[in-house]
């Protein structure tokens, strides 16, 4: 038996990745599909969880995977109540409030149910590594001008402290010695500050750069005349800011590529809105520094855009006064994931436990 043999879960909106990883190295990883009509069934996320599950035993017995032979069971983690960054073992509990109390619909919030499911036939442990709500943010850096209403801790935590630690192993450098900015560059775009081996301040899609199909930071008086004007409904308007716009918005379409296309086909209006992109995704790394004090040590672009060296060539020139620029492309979730849980298994790390009434 193979003693660092993990399966890894990670639930996305119309499919859910699954792999198979012996220490570092995957054996394999393949992504299930589902169809809008077989996701139209369900009236939650949380009631996918049989479909899921069932395809995931199906996919393993295809492979010839045996349950029992694994060591462990790693999951992204959902929308459950705020936690720390690094690695928590799925309980019950956890299993509960993202059933019945989840922060927002999404689909991790599958993935530790599922996880824990296998894990209870297996006899072994399941863990959640750097969940959406890691909430390590000062307290400062929560304060609105309204009373009531506060900043959210809530990013691509799995991936942008992956980067980071990825950054300090090559430059073997202490991660909490190190003031790292990592913007994480998808479908939205995500900025975060990383320090004292912490994350503690981020950039939400919801109020900084646009993207493909975020609408990001908009002026605030224009949304409430949107909100008022008897268009949308609650969920329309959402949709609006969420899903229809950034690149898709302005062009129909989310694919980077096709939008440089068009500026090397010479659509000057194409150009200044990829540019606009650009410049407020510097904008923002720009933004984060005076928390600390502009002591930028290395700053990270990572995530499915930092392909694009065009993107990543303008943002560099923009923040490079700053702090050196490393490009660690891709959304790395399934072996970021993986390397966590395996810090587990060989004692590198411990994992808590998420209790009620934790902050």
């Amino acid at each position: 038996m193979i003693t660092e043999k993990i399966l890894v879960i990670n639930p996305g909106s119309t499919s859910t990745k699954v792999a198979v990883f012996e220490g570092e190295t995957a054996k394999w990883v393949e992504s299930i599909n589902h169809s809008p009509d077989e996701l139209k069934k369900f009236k939650k996320v949380y009631d996918q969880l049989d479909m899921r599950f069932g395809l995931i035993k199906q996919l393993l017995e295809n492979h010839h995977e045996d349950i029992a032979a694994f060591s462990a069971i790693a999951s992204r983690g959902g929308n459950m109540p705020a936690v720390k960054a690094g690695p928590y073992k799925i309980t019950d509990y956890m299993v509960e409030c993202l059933q019945y109390r989840p922060l927002d619909e999404h689909a991790a919030n599958v993935g530790a149910g599922i996880a824990l499911k296998l894990a209870n036939e297996a006899g072994i442990n399941a863990y959640i590594y750097d969940a959406l709500t890691v909430d390590e943010m000062l307290e400062v850096n929560k304060i609105t001008g309204l009373a009531g209403i506060r900043r959210p801790a809530r990013g691509h935590n799995l991936n942008t402290r992956a980067a980071a630690l990825k950054l300090c192993e090559e430059k073997n450098i202490e991660y909490k010695d190190t003031n790292i900015i990592v913007a994480h560059l998808g479908g939205g775009i995500t900025i975060n500050l990383h320090s004292g081996g912490k994350i503690i301040d981020i950039i939400m899609d919801e109020e900084g750069p646009f993207s493909p199909e975020r609408a990001g930071g908009m002026p605030v008086y224009s949304i409430v005349k949107m909100a008022f004007s008897g268009k949308y409904t609650e969920d329309e308007l959402m949709r609006q800011l969420q899903r229809k716009g950034g690149l898709l918005s302005h062009f129909g379409v989310l694919d980077i590529r096709a939008v440089e296309k068009m500026i090397d086909e010479g659509d000057e209006y194409a150009k200044t809105v990829f540019d606009a992109m650009a410049l407020s995704t510097a904008k923002n790394i720009a933004k984060i520094s005076p928390c600390v004090q502009g002591k930028i040590h290395h700053i990270v672009l990572t995530g499915g855009l930092a392909h694009s060296k065009r993107f990543t060539g303008q943002i560099i020139k923009s923040v490079e006064f700053l702090a050196p620029v490393t490009i660690i492309a891709g959304e790395n979730e399934v072996q970021s994931l993986a390397n966590g849980v395996l810090r587990v298994l060989r004692g590198e790390e411990e994992a808590k436990i998420l209790v009620e009434g934790e902050k």
